[in-house]
């Protein structure tokens, strides 16, 4: 089969590779289609490499059909050969074929399309987490999402919003904001003609402020936010991509009993991934089904044509998820 391989210069090829080896408790899926995520540019870039076991090539999520099936799988699920599923990988999505584990499937919801369901397992799965399992996040509640135009953001504010959450998030232009309407949240803040800090300050002094902050971002604008939470509030850093190091007054931590929570989906144990997935299945795809949350798709672009997808996440020109079509 072929996959997609990065070449000593980190560009990236189209080329042949074994074909997977399945095992026992796995499936075989022909994948139809693969969506992005930042966690890629960071394989790509030699900064976050894959669980032992998985292939060396990208890709955290997959829509496909089920080809083969090995006698535990068959055993133990109720998955049969040809049915459509998206799949949450350790790795090896970039490719035609990817064998997984049964439990780490998902059906294709009744209304998606392929490359629609390839951006649900890692992205539906991160927001889950992080909103429920991490978060503990209820009605009524107020959640700050940053960067409000990222693929995490498009699949986070609309399954809290569906969910009865208030949702201030924000980004680096009112053409962004626009940009990002679909999505209902509540406040849009633009970062380059307003303070975010003030706005969470008379947020919460207006008896509305954040319960729980969904944090990609971090740098020196995290330390001046933290100190606007209400108390028992959860930070949750799954990333920061504009900065390791920031200040925090901790007597305002411990006082408002604020919970700095560091969080990624990769990282945790097959188990929990499954229980994650089934929980989505039971919760979140009612919700999927009646249109009251759907993957945002910024762009489909063929397998061939990845270097060109990545660059879009490079340049942050995506509102939404970018997919790659397979076949």
């Amino acid at each position: 089969m072929k996959a997609i391989l990065v070449n000593g210069d980190r560009s990236l090829r189209w080329d042949n590779v074994e074909d997977p080896v399945m095992k026992s408790e796995e499936v075989l899926i022909e994948i139809h289609a693969a969506a992005l995520n930042r966690a890629d540019l960071m394989q790509r870039e030699g900064d976050y490499p894959p669980p032992a076991g998985c292939p060396e090539w990208m890709g955290l999520e997959v829509a496909g059909v089920i080809v083969d099936m090995g006698e535990e799988a068959k055993a133990r699920s109720n998955w049969k050969m040809g049915d459509k599923v998206c799949a949450l990988l350790g790795g090896g999505g970039y490719a035609e074929y990817v064998a997984v584990k049964y439990d780490m499937l998902m059906p294709v919801p009744k209304n998606c399309s392929m490359e629609e369901a390839a951006a649900i397992p890692e992205a539906f799965a991160t927001a889950y987490l992080n909103l429920f399992m991490e978060g503990n996040i209820k009605p009524g509640n107020t959640l700050l999402m940053n960067a409000g135009a990222s693929g995490l953001a498009s699949v986070i504010i609309p399954m809290a919003k569906a969910f009865g959450i208030r949702v201030i998030t924000t980004v680096l232009s009112d053409e962004i904001a626009a940009s990002i309407r679909h999505l209902n949240a509540d406040i849009i803040v633009n970062t380059t003609k307003e303070d975010i800090a003030e706005v969470l300050r008379q947020q919460l002094e207006a008896g509305s402020g954040v319960d729980v902050a969904i944090d990609c971002l971090g740098g020196e604008i995290t330390g001046k936010c933290i100190h606007y939470l209400t108390h028992g509030a959860r930070w949750i850093m799954i990333a920061a991509l504009a900065g390791t190091k920031t200040e925090i007054d901790l007597k305002n931590i411990y006082v408002r009993n604020v919970r700095i929570i560091g969080s990624t989906l990769r990282s945790r144990t097959p188990e929990v991934k499954a229980r994650i997935l089934s929980e989505l299945v039971e919760k979140v795809y009612p919700k999927i089904e009646s249109g009251q949350v759907k993957p945002t798709i910024y762009k489909i672009l063929p397998i061939t044509e990845a270097e060109a997808a990545h660059d879009i996440l490079y340049q942050g020109r995506n509102v939404g998820k970018v997919v790659l079509k397979v076949k």
